[in-house]
């Protein structure tokens, strides 16, 4: 009722009820509300507005306008949190920026926020805010708990920081999905399709993933003689049905979470490791692109999508492939012979297609760090980076891709990247000089990003380059409509190959059934957007809580790392904990990239802060 009240004032509307005026009056006689004759106006000392909570500060939201928002520091929030009305007092500041700091709650729901205990005081786990309370000496240190965020009452005790199994839930709670382990909904699930499908279990498909993989998505197979590529992807959509239970749930996950410890999969096992997982020696329902190849023109000469039943007769890893690929074919059956007599000559042809990619597309050097824990603490770090046997799989899924966004139209659900802006680029440009990389602006924005990468080949910095040109990009997002995708290089690009991880791609594949657009296709592209983003989060949050938790362990320990971050002072390690980054505590501004070695000095578990000297 408040909002609504003062929003009233602020857009100089004089119609005020009874019940309203009575309501004012508090305001009057505490100086907050001006009333001229019968118009109200709030006094320009104070800011009415909604709090919101970001990571290192918060915002006064105007109730009218965002031109009007007030940034205030976080030791600021007099016990307000996230979607309060509060009341805020502006205080003086001869630098002419507004500054603010609240001094009432207006009106405020009740909710759980997650806090530890330290010198008996609580602190808010996300932000790290001090919450000043009696009730906190009933509680060890590091002790984690849940209270309302009101009278700081325990809703729920979760353990200590000391136990590093506690790190999952964290991560996830403090990203709103913990629920993942609350809700499960276990499907009465069947092949038993009444339609006709294309029988395709003779021909020799396999699959390509990582060692630990349970989740198969896609295999493939190649006609050699006829140059026909066969994508086959778990028909995901046949088991879950719209608007079911299951898909609500799949919705609101959008997406499986792979976790060092453990993955939290969008879909209940029983299909995501079972009836939908392209198995190896199982009978499987699946979406098949059926591709010819123009092998002149490195193209897709014409595509057919149909369902089908298909076996996958070998489970293949990456390293295996890798393997056979430089030559080295270990001891193979007569069925692995076949498959690879195939997979060979397919490489070749991928190779073909994806240097033609990258005349207009990027190949950037990155890597993935895979954390190995052992009893929830970090051992050891392996960096994974793109090889023969990744590419071989990435060009047979662009291509599935591209053709399941052309099959749709112009409405439907595509994977968009939009090109950077002119400032970006130029900032790049002058960026990438200041580290030694003689780059000019070129006729496009496409052609300058090569002319940086070439550039820094020269000069041996493609690494370190590739990362500041990524983050001059946009983000890649979902879209009902087709805005094509820069990063790769393609006017029309869709996520169709991996239904089981993602629910953009189960969309997809009922929107190719079915031939209609879901009528709420723009939200369900806004909130898997949003949900990819909050995954990262959840990983990167996690994963930062195990670097916390080994530099705790290896106080003293020297590392090598390099500069990251010049104004903030942050390296990351490049040696023996790959991807755990530090803040220097003795920065004497060194160029960003610069590589140096450092000795851990302190941790904080809560906070996931790492302070290191510079030796």
């Amino acid at each position: 009722m408040l909002k609504d009240l003062f929003i009233k004032i602020q857009t100089n509307i004089s119609n005020f009820s009874n019940n309203e005026k009575k309501e004012l009056e508090k305001f009057i006689k505490d100086e907050i509300v001006i009333k001229v004759d019968e118009q109200y106006e709030i006094n320009s000392k104070y800011k009415i507005a909604t709090l919101k909570i970001e990571k290192n500060f918060a915002v006064l939201e105007d109730l009218i306008s965002p031109l009007k928002n007030v940034k205030i520091e976080l030791n600021e929030l007099n016990g307000a949190f996230d979607n309060d009305l509060v009341l805020a007092k502006r205080i003086f500041n001869p630098r002419s920026k507004t500054k603010a700091k609240i001094v009432k709650i207006l009106e405020g729901k009740k909710t759980e926020i997650l806090v530890y205990v330290s010198n008996k005081n609580f602190y808010t786990l996300k932000e790290h805010i001090e919450l000043k309370s009696n009730k906190a000496i009933n509680y060890k240190d590091n002790d984690v708990v849940i209270i309302d965020n009101k009278e700081f009452e325990e809703i729920k005790f979760i353990g200590n920081l000391d136990e590093p199994k506690i790190d999952e839930f964290i991560s996830l709670y403090l990203n709103g999905e913990n629920y993942r382990d609350e809700i499960k909904i276990e499907p009465e699930a069947f092949m038993n399709d009444e339609k006709q499908r294309v029988d395709l279990t003779t021909l020799p498909f396999c699959t390509i993933d990582p060692n630990s993989a349970k989740d198969h998505d896609d295999a493939i197979y190649y006609d050699v003689e006829n140059a026909t590529l066969y994508v086959a992807i778990a028909d995901v959509s046949f088991f879950v049905k719209e608007n079911s239970d299951l898909d609500k749930l799949a919705y609101r996950k959008s997406s499986t979470i792979y976790l060092a410890s453990r993955t939290l999969p969008m879909l209940p096992p029983i299909l995501s490791e079972n009836l939908c997982s392209l198995k190896e020696q199982e009978t499987r329902y699946a979406f098949v692109f059926k591709l010819v190849l123009d092998l002149k023109n490195l193209s897709v000469k014409k595509s057919e999508l149909f369902e089908a039943i298909i076996k996958s007769h070998r489970n293949f890893s990456y390293g295996r492939i890798d393997r056979v690929i430089d030559g080295y074919f270990d001891t193979y059956t007569n069925l692995e012979k076949e498959i690879f007599d195939y997979l060979l000559p397919l490489y070749e042809v991928t190779k073909t297609f994806r240097q033609k990619r990258l005349k207009k597309g990027f190949d950037f050097r990155t890597q993935e760090n895979r954390l190995k824990l052992k009893n929830h603490l970090l051992q050891s770090v392996e960096v994974e980076t793109s090889t023969a046997s990744h590419q071989l799989v990435e060009e047979c899924m662009l291509q599935a891709n591209i053709e399941a966004s052309r099959k749709v139209g112009n409405i439907g659900i595509f994977r968009i990247h939009e090109e950077p802006s002119f400032k970006n680029i130029s900032k790049l440009v002058d960026d990438v000089n200041i580290l030694g990389v003689k780059a000019k602006l070129q006729d496009s924005v496409n052609s300058t990003i090569l002319h940086i990468q070439e550039e820094a080949k020269k000069v041996l910095l493609s690494n370190e380059v590739d990362e500041l040109i990524i983050q001059s990009l946009t983000q890649a997002k979902y879209s009902s409509k087709n805005l094509g995708h820069f990063g790769l290089g393609f006017s029309s690009y869709a996520h169709f190959t991996s239904p089981i991880r993602r629910y953009s791609d189960l969309v997809l594949h009922r929107i190719l059934k079915s031939k209609q657009i879901p009528k709420d296709i723009d939200d369900i592209c806004l909130h898997i957007s949003n949900q990819e983003r909050k995954i990262d989060q959840i990983v990167w949050d996690f994963e930062d809580r195990k670097y916390a938790r080994w530099a705790n362990n290896n106080i003293g320990i020297e590392l090598k790392v390099k500069i990251v971050d010049t104004q903030r002072a942050k390296a990351v390690c490049y040696d023996k904990m790959v991807g755990l980054k530090v803040v220097l505590e003795n920065y004497k501004a060194q160029k960003l990239f610069s590589k140096i070695k450092v000795k851990i000095i302190s941790a904080n578990i809560a906070t996931k802060v790492i302070v290191a000297t510079i030796l």
